[in-house]
């Protein structure tokens, strides 16, 4: 029976809005990544049999297709093709399923999945800003939710109400995640991960790109708790929210045969993958039902996971998750999330499942489990077995 492994992973450093990655096209960002698989794992793109590319901003230099783009830019055959995947927030990690399935089934023998935002040139809302072309979701959809606007700050908040967490608990876990990042930045823990990438400046100065830029050390919980909300009466604010990012990632997917045939040591298998709706008003609730989902499929329990990497597009989010699987926080996004790493929301999927499969080689990991909310109300989760 063929299975599904992941060769390598690696991402770019992650930028901050408007920061070093801001006027790079997402075309080239891309190709960063995937000619990255290329020197790490002697890969002949010519193999290829299609790159699966996640992106949810596809207007602009993100339209027409950015996974075809991207295999141009990056020098790869004319023959290598590429399809571009939204299911919102995560995805590149439906990238990662879809690959994966593709591999298993035959239909694939090597590919490689991903994604790519750059939201400092394409802003969150860009696809519907103009309103000629209508609003999404259209008017059946309103009705049965009795008009009501699905709006993620929205949702963040009512997750909160609803599972009783406060405002100084969606602080700290904030402060949490920046200091673990810091941490892991401290200690190393991206390097491996992480392909530097030589940007050039306003000022028309080089330089190498290679520490993710988000990162806030020496806060506090009083100098959180001053920043104003996101909308009045609300406990959302960018202290506990996923930042604005631009960044991509890449991983190399194939069979246990294939890898072998190659000459390479696959780094984990992708033991489950699951999809999930949910309410789409409260929205962002889908990594709770996906991970119990993804759990039952792969006969396991929450403590048998080592390492969590649930996305922090909202600390509500993560909190709420926490308290419905009774997960050990230490064991959830060990390294950081969102609100310190950023949010490039294409290629979040890629990065947190590139600093996944390293965290669970670096240090022996049996099984990790990574799961991520996305508009409209679905969620994606993954179970990786190291190897």
């Amino acid at each position: 029976m063929r299975d599904a492994v992941i060769v390598d992973a690696v991402r770019t450093a992650v930028g901050k809005r408007d920061g070093a990655l801001s006027q790079v096209h997402s075309a080239s960002l891309s190709a960063h990544a995937l000619n990255a698989l290329v020197r790490r794992t002697g890969l002949d793109p010519a193999l290829v049999d299609d790159v699966v590319w996640g992106c949810t901003g596809t207007v602009g230099m993100q339209a027409g297709c950015i996974a075809r783009a991207a295999v141009l830019a990056a020098g790869w055959p004319e023959s290598v093709p590429g399809v571009t995947v939204d299911r919102q927030c995560g995805s590149s990690q439906q990238a990662v399923h879809q690959a994966a399935a593709g591999v298993i089934s035959g239909q694939y023998d090597i590919a490689v999945a991903g994604g790519v935002e750059n939201m400092s040139r394409i802003p969150l809302g860009s696809t519907r800003a103009d309103e000629r072309f209508g609003r999404p979701f259209g008017p059946d959809v309103l009705k049965r939710y009795n008009g009501t606007v699905f709006t993620q700050f929205a949702g963040a908040q009512l997750i909160a109400e609803e599972y009783g967490i406060s405002r100084t608990e969606m602080d700290q876990h904030g402060l949490d995640s920046h200091a673990r990042a810091a941490r892991a930045i401290d200690e190393g823990r991206f390097t491996g991960q992480i392909e530097p990438m030589t940007v050039t400046g306003e000022d028309g100065t080089a330089r190498v790109f290679d520490t993710d830029e988000g990162v806030r050390r020496g806060s506090a919980l009083e100098t959180l708790a001053q920043l104003k909300p996101v909308t009045e009466g609300s406990d959302i604010s960018a202290g506990n929210a996923s930042q604005v990012s631009d960044g991509t990632g890449a991983l190399l997917i194939t069979t246990s045969e294939t890898a072998a045939r190659n000459g390479w040591t696959p780094m984990a298998r992708i033991h489950t993958a699951v999809v999930v709706g949910c309410d789409p008003v409260t929205m962002l609730k889908g990594p709770i039902p996906a991970t119990a989902k993804a759990l039952k499929k792969a006969g396991l329990s929450i403590g048998d996971i080592g390492a969590f990497e649930i996305n922090e597009a909202f600390a509500s989010v993560s909190l709420a998750w926490l308290k419905e699987t009774g997960a050990d926080y230490e064991r959830m996004n060990p390294l950081g999330g969102a609100m310190a790493l950023g949010h490039p929301i294409g290629g979040s999927g890629a990065r947190l499942m590139t600093t996944l499969v390293h965290h669970m080689r670096d240090n022996g990991i049996r099984y990790g489990l990574q799961s991520m909310c996305e508009g409209g109300g679905m969620a994606n989760a993954t179970v990786l077995e190291l190897l």
